[in-house]
């Protein structure tokens, strides 16, 4: 480096960052498992000023001088303080276009908006829910601008969680995606038939369900020393250090599979987390790519692993342990009741045929809002009478509809589009990983785990933000995202 102290000067400003980051995500984590209802306000205004604080440590007109003089000597993707730069500069850009009280007010809403969507929720009442939304957007529409777009003013939204991915070609993805797979809706929902959807109906107790939940997900690889499970209104995992990842579920005491798939799910968001380079924890080297490839781990995780045969056929036995009535049943049965398709109105609760039609209707209507072309208040119509095209499902109320998310009280707009990428992402590197380790499927069916995490730990994890999504596909899959390999997964699976 030409000048080592400015980057150590950065290292150390941008660690200090991560510290209120984290802070700030630990008063979140506690907001949606613990915290009372009286201390909502108070929580908002923590919540408010940490991120103005964060956002003052990253915008300070230092961090510019100081990248100034890292950029001068030239740099290249080959070493970790490279990745950095390239980071820290992106990171700067878009801090500095944000005053930092607009900051604040919009972490201050989102945090107020948390419990007013949840008691809206409760009531399936969206005219509750509705003035705090229309504050929300209007404050997302002013940070899509100040940060800045061109072609539309989503793509700014998009950006923030998959850098370089423009709203025109995700279109032409779901475009594609959406006829083919409403087109496996029909033959997989034929083969689901001979599964009664209430086949497992039974007693589940909430504490044989985390027990067996916590032995799958310690089997998979994630290390409980550096984490824990709790319980929330919705499943979520956090990263509050680099040995403190939160994983959430919820429980039905007459479904285990519910908890069982959310925990699997966002082990495999906690696994990503867990296997970032550690020494560069914080720092661009070391934090995720994209919620694109995120989520692609969660869903190889939940979906390729967990809902296949073989996982059946070896935790079986386990299962059986914490849940005796379920040695009524094979393992086959287990399985087809767990991939059964049919059209459902919980995103979260979907099967994988019908998932991404879920994520369509959330992006159009996200668009429309955010573009303008759609008010607050026309979101349930608009919801039902979309979801009823795709799904051929009447929604019959607010709290199975449009309030069903807690994205958008977070501020969560340009997120969805992520879910359907990380579905396809999954397939594609769940391929390459097979064909890598031509044993691979032998061992999963024995249990053994280890070389898929560790082809996942070499190919995905440990890159941080080296590459750009697409092109930390063509590294560990010899081509960037694409549906083919997603498509050809999903009929194998359900048809």
């Amino acid at each position: 480096m030409s000048n080592p102290s400015a980057y150590q000067k950065l290292r150390e400003r941008f660690r200090e960052s991560a510290l209120v980051r984290t802070t700030n995500a630990a008063l979140g984590w506690d907001q949606e498992t613990y915290l009372p209802p009286l201390a909502s306000d108070w929580r908002a205004d923590q919540l408010a000023w940490l991120s103005g604080q964060q956002h003052r440590l990253t915008s300070a007109p230092e961090v510019g001088e100081w990248l100034a003089e890292c950029e001068g000597s030239g740099h290249s993707l080959d070493t970790v303080e490279s990745v950095n730069i390239l980071g820290w500069r992106r990171d700067y850009d878009l801090a500095t276009r944000l005053p930092g009280a607009f900051v604040e007010d919009l972490s201050r809403t989102t945090a107020q908006a948390t419990h007013v969507w949840a008691e809206a929720r409760k009531r399936s009442d969206f005219v509750h829910y509705r003035p705090m939304l229309e504050k929300i957007v209007k404050l997302v529409r002013e940070k899509a601008d100040l940060l800045g777009w061109q072609a539309c003013r989503y793509d700014a939204l998009l950006d923030e969680y998959e850098p370089g991915a423009r709203t025109a070609e995700i279109a032409a993805v779901f475009a594609k995606l959406g006829p083919a797979q409403a087109a496996l809706v029909g033959p997989a929902s034929e083969v689901a038939e001979r599964t009664p959807a209430d086949s497992l109906a039974g007693e589940y107790p909430i504490e044989a369900q985390m027990a067996f939940n916590r032995e799958v997900a310690e089997a998979l690889g994630f290390d409980f020393e550096s984490g824990r499970i709790d319980t929330t209104a919705h499943p979520f995992c956090t990263e509050l250090g680099p040995q403190d990842t939160r994983l959430t579920t919820r429980y039905d005491g007459r479904d285990f599979l519910s908890s069982l798939y959310g925990v699997l799910h966002e082990v495999g968001h906690g696994l990503y987390n867990q296997g970032l380079n550690k020494s560069e924890w914080g720092l661009p080297a070391g934090e995720a790519c994209s919620l694109g490839i995120h989520e692609s781990q969660s869903r190889l995780w939940e979906n390729h692993i967990g809902g296949s045969e073989a996982f059946w056929e070896h935790w079986m036995p386990r299962a059986c342990h914490h849940f005796p009535n379920l040695k009524a049943f094979t393992p086959a049965q287990v399985a087809a009741a767990a991939r059964r398709v049919a059209p459902s109105f919980i995103r979260v609760d979907a099967d994988e045929v019908t998932y991404d039609l879920h994520i369509i209707l959330r992006f159009e209507i996200e668009q429309r809002i955010i573009n303008g072309d759609m008010e607050v208040a026309d979101i349930p119509a608009a919801w039902n009478a979309r979801f009823k095209e795709l799904l051929g499902l009447d929604v019959p109320d607010d709290a199975r509809g449009c309030l069903q998310d807690i994205h958008w009280s977070f501020g969560g707009f340009g997120y969805f589009a992520t879910y359907s990428l990380g579905n396809l992402n999954a397939s594609q590197l769940t391929r390459a990983a097979r064909a890598a380790h031509p044993s691979l499927d032998s061992e999963l069916a024995r249990g053994h785990y280890a070389t898929l995490l560790q082809w996942l730990r070499s190919n995905v994890h440990s890159h941080g933000r080296r590459f750009t999504a697409p092109d930390l596909m063509r590294q560990a899959t010899g081509s960037p995202t694409g549906m083919d390999c997603h498509l050809d997964y999903l009929r194998a699976k359900f048809l």
